[in-house]
């Protein structure tokens, strides 16, 4: 490989095949829009009921970091996400770090999204076992993927049309209810967003941000694609801004009228089921029905798109030899897929079965603020290497990027314990890990680099 681009060897390169709209697909996928249906009773109990105002500081949050994952994406079209961007700028040891630590997301997240279906089905239809449902969709998904990333991009497109078309409607259903009276009967109102009849309003909002902060996850998925689109350098970016534009202004409409059709949270009667009754006061039983077929093709999307996201960053380590390459590193001859990678997260996916969702989701947010805080430092690492400093650049590649990095730090601090606990336990193994690798840093780190 003569330079920092996208690897040329031919034998192992992955089919350059996505579209920009196939990319944004897979990230408003693996975000799952639904998500701020089943959030919004939690996050109307942090925000004292400004949800509205708590995704919008997200979304700006987010839009930081987001930026930092663009300006890489531009500079390094290649696979594996933040993994090759902080093993590029900083050092590979570091890369390999982050790629250890964004691993947590990628073969847990998956299974939060079988555990989700499994939980789901059940309890429509009681007489199947919660692994039937599990077993079923972790099948469907693993083939589909094993096919390549062209076979899921239909699939994707149909669950996130479908998921934007049940926003407009409930927001449609919403405003014509607001017209009868109900709730608020107010179309234009400031108190979801900020509320100044409650004490220290801002206090509630960054509560509810530091939770729906992670209903953007995904936006980042899509940096895993860079070496499957064309012209990678201008569509890799956009597609990061489209995805976390979109999923936050559905976020925020959503929210927004949701609380002007049931405006007080304390009359909810299950704060994790909040969603059903605002739906069903909306539009009966019949659009919660709908609602329900929806949520479980979202669930589905997400799978697709973490289980293909996870393996391409399991291949980008492989192929640089961080991990073992004839595994990790291969691609199937005729789909250019790395099969392996994708049998390897359904296997681990079974597990699924038997663990908690509160414990698999405790792994997921450390790994994630890990890898944004690091995407932001890089760009600040890039930033002193180069001569230019103009005012422009200071703007652009120093003072946005710090700033994208302290908004996660805080965010990160903020995690629960748990998270904490069971995130430094699987950091702690991946210095191990290096430590073996490296021969206690007597060898250099593996990389793509030293391949050539």
């Amino acid at each position: 490989m003569g330079s920092d681009a996208t690897p040329s060897n031919t034998n192992n390169d992955l089919a350059r095949s996505l579209s920009l709209w196939s990319v944004v697909l897979f990230g408003l996928a693996f975000m799952a829009l639904t998500t701020v249906f089943s959030t919004f009773g939690i996050a109307s109990s942090l925000s004292k009921g400004m949800v509205a105002g708590s995704y919008i500081l997200a979304l700006i949050v987010m839009l930081f970091t987001a930026y930092s994952y663009g300006v890489m994406a531009k500079r390094f079209p290649m696979t594996g996400s933040a993994y090759s961007y902080v093993q590029k700028v900083i050092n590979p040891s570091s890369g390999f770090l982050v790629g250890w630590a964004i691993m947590m997301d990628y073969l847990f997240i998956p299974m939060v999204n079988f555990m989700l279906f499994g939980i789901f089905f059940h309890d429509a239809f009681p007489m199947i076992p919660q692994w039937g449902f599990i077993v079923a969709l972790l099948t469907l998904v693993t083939l589909i993927n094993l096919r390549g990333v062209k076979v899921a991009v239909t699939a994707n497109l149909i669950i996130v049309v479908a998921s934007i078309l049940f926003a407009v409607i409930f927001c449609v259903m919403s405003i014509n209810s607001l017209r009868t009276g109900l709730g608020t009967g107010l179309l234009a109102n400031m108190d979801p967003i900020i509320n100044f009849s409650v004490e220290n309003p801002f206090k509630y909002i960054i509560a509810g941000a530091s939770l729906l902060c992670f209903s953007f996850l995904g936006f980042d998925s899509v940096t895993a694609f860079s070496e499957e689109v064309k012209d990678p350098e201008k569509t890799i970016p956009k597609a990061i801004f489209l995805v976390t534009l979109i999923g936050g202004a559905l976020f925020i409409t959503v929210s927004y009228f949701a609380y002007q059709v049931w405006p007080n949270y304390l009359l909810f009667p299950d704060l994790d089921s909040a969603s059903a009754d605002v739906i069903r006061i909306v539009g009966g039983n019949a659009l919660y029905a709908v609602f329900l077929t929806i949520f479980a093709m979202s669930i589905i999307g997400s799978a697709l798109s973490s289980q293909a996201s996870g393996s391409r960053i399991l291949f980008a380590m492989g192929r640089d030899g961080q991990l073992p390459r004839k595994f990790f590193g291969s691609l199937h001859p005729k789909y250019k897929t790395p099969t392996f990678n994708i049998l390897l997260i359904g296997l681990i996916s079974f597990s699924a079965i038997f663990l908690s969702l509160g414990l698999v989701a405790s792994f997921i947010n450390f790994g994630a603020f890990i890898s944004f805080i690091m995407v932001n430092v890089s760009v600040i690492v890039l930033f002193f290497k180069e001569n230019n400093k103009s005012f422009k650049r200071i703007v652009l590649l120093f003072i946005i990027p710090l700033i994208g990095a302290l908004l996660d730090f805080w965010l990160f601090i903020n995690l629960d314990n748990h998270s904490l606990l069971l995130g430094s336990i699987w950091f702690s193994l991946g210095i191990v890990y290096l430590l073996f690798l490296t021969k206690g840093f007597k060898k250099p780190v593996p990389t793509m680099a030293a391949l050539k």
